[in-house]
Protein backbone atom coordinates (compact mmCIF):
# COMPACT_ATOMS: atom_id res chain seq x y z
CA UNK A 1 0.00 0.00 0.00
CA UNK A 2 3.12 2.37 0.13
CA UNK A 3 1.94 4.14 3.66
CA UNK A 4 5.25 5.85 4.65
CA UNK A 5 5.44 5.25 9.33
CA UNK A 6 6.93 8.19 11.09
CA UNK A 7 8.13 7.49 14.21
CA UNK A 8 7.30 10.27 16.91
CA UNK A 9 9.99 11.65 19.55
CA UNK A 10 8.18 9.17 22.42
CA UNK A 11 9.17 6.20 20.02
CA UNK A 12 4.98 5.31 19.28
CA UNK A 13 4.93 4.95 15.00
CA UNK A 14 2.15 6.44 13.45
CA UNK A 15 0.70 5.80 10.31
CA UNK A 16 1.03 8.40 7.79
CA UNK A 17 -2.10 8.73 5.30
CA UNK A 18 -0.76 10.56 1.65
CA UNK A 19 -4.27 12.57 1.19
CA UNK A 20 -4.81 13.53 -2.47
CA UNK A 21 -7.11 16.46 -3.84
CA UNK A 22 -7.94 17.58 -7.47
CA UNK A 23 -8.07 21.10 -6.27
CA UNK A 24 -7.08 22.93 -3.32
CA UNK A 25 -10.24 25.23 -1.90
CA UNK A 26 -11.82 25.98 1.12
CA UNK A 27 -14.83 23.80 -0.36
CA UNK A 28 -12.80 20.59 0.71
CA UNK A 29 -12.35 22.23 4.47
CA UNK A 30 -13.60 18.72 5.49
CA UNK A 31 -10.87 17.06 4.43
CA UNK A 32 -8.18 19.90 5.35
CA UNK A 33 -9.15 19.48 8.79
CA UNK A 34 -9.03 16.00 9.30
CA UNK A 35 -4.88 17.31 9.55
CA UNK A 36 -5.48 20.74 10.80
CA UNK A 37 -8.05 20.19 13.45
CA UNK A 38 -6.18 16.91 14.67
CA UNK A 39 -8.81 14.60 13.92
CA UNK A 40 -6.22 12.10 12.10
CA UNK A 41 -3.86 12.16 15.21
CA UNK A 42 -6.78 11.31 17.38
CA UNK A 43 -7.05 8.08 15.57
CA UNK A 44 -3.18 7.25 16.03
CA UNK A 45 -2.76 8.89 12.41
CA UNK A 46 -0.73 11.68 10.36
CA UNK A 47 -1.94 13.17 7.30
CA UNK A 48 0.19 14.24 3.70
CA UNK A 49 -1.47 16.78 2.01
CA UNK A 50 -1.06 17.93 -1.76
CA UNK A 51 -2.67 18.57 -5.03
CA UNK A 52 -2.45 16.24 -8.38
CA UNK A 53 0.05 17.25 -10.65
CA UNK A 54 -1.59 19.16 -13.68
CA UNK A 55 -2.27 17.15 -16.09
CA UNK A 56 -3.05 13.95 -13.92
CA UNK A 57 -6.08 13.37 -12.04
CA UNK A 58 -6.48 12.41 -8.23
CA UNK A 59 -7.56 8.96 -9.08
CA UNK A 60 -4.34 8.31 -11.56
CA UNK A 61 -2.36 9.17 -8.49
CA UNK A 62 -3.86 6.42 -6.21
CA UNK A 63 -3.98 4.17 -8.96
CA UNK A 64 -0.28 4.73 -9.63
CA UNK A 65 0.46 4.40 -5.69
CA UNK A 66 1.44 7.98 -5.07
CA UNK A 67 -1.42 8.78 -2.74
CA UNK A 68 -3.35 6.22 -0.48
CA UNK A 69 -6.72 8.65 -0.74
CA UNK A 70 -8.08 11.66 -2.10
CA UNK A 71 -10.86 13.96 -3.46
CA UNK A 72 -12.54 12.68 -6.93
CA UNK A 73 -15.65 12.54 -8.04
CA UNK A 74 -18.44 9.94 -9.17
CA UNK A 75 -18.40 11.52 -12.38
CA UNK A 76 -14.52 10.15 -12.80
CA UNK A 77 -15.56 6.81 -12.82
CA UNK A 78 -17.68 7.01 -15.93
CA UNK A 79 -14.93 7.44 -18.50
CA UNK A 80 -13.58 3.83 -17.62
CA UNK A 81 -16.73 2.32 -17.37
CA UNK A 82 -17.66 3.99 -21.17
CA UNK A 83 -14.78 1.65 -22.20
CA UNK A 84 -15.36 -0.95 -20.63
CA UNK A 85 -12.98 -1.05 -17.70
CA UNK A 86 -12.82 -1.25 -14.01
CA UNK A 87 -12.52 1.94 -12.31
CA UNK A 88 -8.95 1.99 -10.55
CA UNK A 89 -10.58 3.21 -7.48
CA UNK A 90 -14.23 2.88 -5.53
CA UNK A 91 -16.18 5.88 -3.82
CA UNK A 92 -16.81 5.58 0.14
CA UNK A 93 -17.65 9.22 1.37
CA UNK A 94 -19.19 12.18 -0.02
CA UNK A 95 -17.26 15.34 0.76
CA UNK A 96 -20.36 18.03 -0.69
CA UNK A 97 -23.08 17.64 -1.85
CA UNK A 98 -23.56 20.65 -4.03
CA UNK A 99 -21.75 22.42 -6.55
CA UNK A 100 -19.26 25.27 -4.70
CA UNK A 101 -18.41 27.52 -7.70
CA UNK A 102 -19.00 31.36 -7.55
CA UNK A 103 -19.58 33.58 -10.17
CA UNK A 104 -18.23 37.17 -9.31
CA UNK A 105 -18.34 40.10 -11.35
CA UNK A 106 -16.23 43.09 -11.35
CA UNK A 107 -19.23 45.47 -9.04
CA UNK A 108 -21.70 44.88 -6.84
CA UNK A 109 -24.66 44.04 -9.39
CA UNK A 110 -28.05 43.27 -7.39
CA UNK A 111 -29.83 42.67 -10.69
CA UNK A 112 -27.69 39.80 -11.88
CA UNK A 113 -29.32 37.59 -13.77
CA UNK A 114 -27.32 34.40 -15.51
CA UNK A 115 -28.30 35.96 -18.90
CA UNK A 116 -26.06 38.80 -18.22
CA UNK A 117 -22.62 36.70 -18.58
CA UNK A 118 -23.63 36.28 -22.47
CA UNK A 119 -22.64 40.21 -22.32
CA UNK A 120 -19.55 40.11 -21.25
CA UNK A 121 -16.45 37.83 -21.04
CA UNK A 122 -16.17 35.03 -18.41
CA UNK A 123 -12.53 33.89 -17.34
CA UNK A 124 -14.04 29.79 -16.23
CA UNK A 125 -12.74 26.38 -15.65
CA UNK A 126 -12.71 24.92 -18.67
CA UNK A 127 -13.06 20.82 -18.88
CA UNK A 128 -14.52 17.91 -16.92
CA UNK A 129 -17.04 18.51 -14.11
CA UNK A 130 -16.52 21.97 -13.30
CA UNK A 131 -17.25 22.86 -16.88
CA UNK A 132 -20.10 20.36 -17.01
CA UNK A 133 -21.88 21.79 -13.75
CA UNK A 134 -21.99 25.38 -15.29
CA UNK A 135 -22.92 24.54 -18.65
CA UNK A 136 -26.05 22.74 -16.78
CA UNK A 137 -26.62 25.81 -13.83
CA UNK A 138 -26.90 27.56 -17.42
CA UNK A 139 -28.98 25.57 -18.92
CA UNK A 140 -31.58 25.94 -15.83
CA UNK A 141 -31.54 29.63 -16.35
CA UNK A 142 -32.18 29.66 -19.85
CA UNK A 143 -28.68 30.41 -21.09
CA UNK A 144 -26.40 28.39 -23.53
CA UNK A 145 -22.67 28.45 -22.14
CA UNK A 146 -21.55 27.54 -25.78
CA UNK A 147 -22.93 31.80 -26.24
CA UNK A 148 -20.79 33.03 -23.57
CA UNK A 149 -17.16 34.69 -24.56
CA UNK A 150 -15.06 32.60 -22.11
CA UNK A 151 -11.52 33.45 -21.08
CA UNK A 152 -9.35 29.91 -20.31
CA UNK A 153 -6.66 29.94 -17.96
CA UNK A 154 -5.15 26.68 -17.35
CA UNK A 155 -4.90 27.06 -13.68
CA UNK A 156 -6.75 29.03 -11.01
CA UNK A 157 -3.25 31.20 -9.82
CA UNK A 158 -3.20 32.25 -13.55
CA UNK A 159 -7.41 33.31 -13.55
CA UNK A 160 -6.79 35.21 -10.48
CA UNK A 161 -3.61 36.87 -11.77
CA UNK A 162 -5.92 37.57 -15.24
CA UNK A 163 -8.76 38.80 -13.35
CA UNK A 164 -6.99 40.86 -11.17
CA UNK A 165 -5.47 42.72 -14.23
CA UNK A 166 -8.59 43.65 -15.63
CA UNK A 167 -9.40 40.74 -18.62
CA UNK A 168 -12.67 39.77 -18.35
CA UNK A 169 -16.09 40.74 -16.49
CA UNK A 170 -16.87 37.32 -14.65
CA UNK A 171 -14.78 35.42 -12.67
CA UNK A 172 -15.99 31.39 -12.23
CA UNK A 173 -14.19 29.25 -9.08
CA UNK A 174 -14.39 27.95 -5.65
CA UNK A 175 -14.28 29.29 -2.50
CA UNK A 176 -12.13 31.00 -1.08
CA UNK A 177 -10.41 32.54 -4.37
CA UNK A 178 -13.79 34.88 -5.29
CA UNK A 179 -14.26 35.82 -1.91
CA UNK A 180 -10.35 36.77 -1.86
CA UNK A 181 -10.98 38.75 -4.89
CA UNK A 182 -13.90 40.55 -3.12
CA UNK A 183 -11.41 41.61 -0.02
CA UNK A 184 -8.99 43.02 -2.86
CA UNK A 185 -11.52 44.99 -4.05
CA UNK A 186 -11.62 43.85 -7.39
CA UNK A 187 -14.80 41.70 -7.71
CA UNK A 188 -18.37 40.74 -6.33
CA UNK A 189 -19.83 37.65 -5.77
CA UNK A 190 -23.35 37.64 -7.81
CA UNK A 191 -24.12 33.65 -8.06
CA UNK A 192 -23.71 30.06 -6.53
CA UNK A 193 -23.41 27.28 -9.37
CA UNK A 194 -24.68 25.13 -6.24
CA UNK A 195 -27.65 27.11 -5.47
CA UNK A 196 -28.84 26.60 -8.57
CA UNK A 197 -28.52 23.16 -9.99
CA UNK A 198 -29.33 21.76 -6.16
CA UNK A 199 -28.13 18.62 -4.13
CA UNK A 200 -25.72 16.84 -6.47
CA UNK A 201 -22.76 13.95 -5.81
CA UNK A 202 -20.28 16.76 -6.53
CA UNK A 203 -16.94 15.35 -5.04
CA UNK A 204 -15.73 12.32 -2.92
CA UNK A 205 -13.45 10.64 -1.15
CA UNK A 206 -12.08 7.85 -3.25
CA UNK A 207 -9.52 4.42 -2.39
CA UNK A 208 -7.84 1.26 -4.03
CA UNK A 209 -10.67 -1.73 -3.14
CA UNK A 210 -7.11 -2.92 -0.91
CA UNK A 211 -6.80 0.03 1.10
CA UNK A 212 -10.41 0.09 1.57
CA UNK A 213 -9.95 -3.37 4.07
CA UNK A 214 -7.79 -1.71 6.08
CA UNK A 215 -7.85 -0.78 9.34
CA UNK A 216 -6.00 2.66 8.08
CA UNK A 217 -8.68 3.24 6.22
CA UNK A 218 -11.52 2.80 9.07
CA UNK A 219 -9.14 5.15 11.65
CA UNK A 220 -8.90 7.54 8.67
CA UNK A 221 -12.85 7.51 7.69
CA UNK A 222 -13.57 7.69 11.64
CA UNK A 223 -11.39 10.72 11.81
CA UNK A 224 -13.18 12.23 8.43
CA UNK A 225 -16.21 11.72 9.63
CA UNK A 226 -15.77 13.42 12.75
CA UNK A 227 -14.02 16.39 10.83
CA UNK A 228 -16.55 16.62 8.33
CA UNK A 229 -19.20 17.04 11.40
CA UNK A 230 -17.02 19.83 13.23
CA UNK A 231 -16.49 21.79 10.11
CA UNK A 232 -20.15 21.99 9.06
CA UNK A 233 -21.22 22.77 12.64
CA UNK A 234 -18.30 25.47 14.25
CA UNK A 235 -17.86 28.97 14.27
CA UNK A 236 -16.51 29.39 10.10
CA UNK A 237 -14.00 31.74 11.86
CA UNK A 238 -12.73 29.01 13.89
CA UNK A 239 -12.15 26.84 11.07
CA UNK A 240 -10.73 29.02 9.19
CA UNK A 241 -8.25 29.49 11.89
CA UNK A 242 -7.43 25.89 12.23
CA UNK A 243 -6.68 25.87 8.89
CA UNK A 244 -4.86 29.04 7.80
CA UNK A 245 -1.51 27.47 6.78
CA UNK A 246 -3.16 25.92 4.59
CA UNK A 247 -4.14 29.30 2.83
CA UNK A 248 -1.13 31.39 3.05
CA UNK A 249 -1.91 33.38 0.34
CA UNK A 250 -5.59 34.34 1.14
CA UNK A 251 -7.07 37.16 3.81
CA UNK A 252 -8.57 34.97 6.52
CA UNK A 253 -11.62 36.36 6.64
CA UNK A 254 -12.55 34.81 2.86
CA UNK A 255 -11.71 31.82 3.86
CA UNK A 256 -14.09 32.57 6.77
CA UNK A 257 -16.84 33.86 4.59
CA UNK A 258 -16.47 31.21 2.22
CA UNK A 259 -16.95 28.55 5.10
CA UNK A 260 -19.71 30.27 6.12
CA UNK A 261 -22.11 29.93 2.64
CA UNK A 262 -21.00 26.58 2.23
CA UNK A 263 -22.42 25.62 5.78
CA UNK A 264 -25.66 27.45 4.72
CA UNK A 265 -25.81 26.19 1.45
CA UNK A 266 -25.43 22.61 3.06
CA UNK A 267 -22.72 21.65 0.98
CA UNK A 268 -21.37 19.53 4.57
CA UNK A 269 -24.72 18.43 5.53
CA UNK A 270 -26.18 14.85 6.78
CA UNK A 271 -23.89 11.35 6.96
CA UNK A 272 -21.00 10.56 5.01
CA UNK A 273 -22.43 8.00 2.65
CA UNK A 274 -22.59 9.19 -1.11
CA UNK A 275 -26.63 9.33 -1.36
CA UNK A 276 -28.26 7.18 -4.89
CA UNK A 277 -30.37 10.11 -5.08
CA UNK A 278 -27.22 12.88 -5.68
CA UNK A 279 -25.82 9.85 -7.67
CA UNK A 280 -28.20 10.20 -10.08
CA UNK A 281 -28.40 14.04 -9.95
CA UNK A 282 -24.93 13.68 -11.41
CA UNK A 283 -25.80 11.54 -13.86
CA UNK A 284 -28.18 14.33 -15.15
CA UNK A 285 -25.89 17.17 -15.42
CA UNK A 286 -23.28 14.56 -17.23
CA UNK A 287 -25.98 13.58 -19.98
CA UNK A 288 -26.63 17.20 -20.52
CA UNK A 289 -23.30 17.85 -21.63
CA UNK A 290 -22.92 14.08 -23.27
CA UNK A 291 -20.24 13.20 -21.67
CA UNK A 292 -21.46 9.46 -20.49
CA UNK A 293 -22.02 6.66 -23.15
CA UNK A 294 -24.97 5.43 -20.37
CA UNK A 295 -26.06 5.97 -16.85
CA UNK A 296 -23.62 3.85 -15.13
CA UNK A 297 -25.19 1.87 -12.13
CA UNK A 298 -24.37 3.23 -8.93
CA UNK A 299 -22.93 -0.05 -7.45
CA UNK A 300 -20.26 0.44 -10.14
CA UNK A 301 -18.62 3.15 -8.10
CA UNK A 302 -19.48 3.49 -4.38
CA UNK A 303 -18.86 1.64 -2.12
CA UNK A 304 -19.81 1.95 1.65
CA UNK A 305 -17.47 3.70 3.89
CA UNK A 306 -15.24 1.06 5.68
CA UNK A 307 -16.35 2.34 9.70
CA UNK A 308 -20.07 1.64 8.39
Amino acid sequence: MNISRIVSPKGSTVTQIRIMVSRHSAFYSPLIAAIAGGFLAREGLSGSYSVAPHGSTTPAEIAGGRADVGQAAVSASWAPLDRGEKPPVSHFAQINRYDGFFIAARRPDPDFTWKKLLDGRVTYVHGGQPEAMLRYALHKQGVDLDQVHGIHKPTTPEMMESFRSGEGDYFHEQGAYPQQLEREGVASIVASVGEVIGPVAFSSLAAKDDWLQSDDARRFTAAYRASREWVNTSDPAEVAKAEATFFPDMERQAVTEAIRFYQKLGSWSGDIPIEPALYDSALDVFEHSRLIGSRHPYQSVVVPPPDA
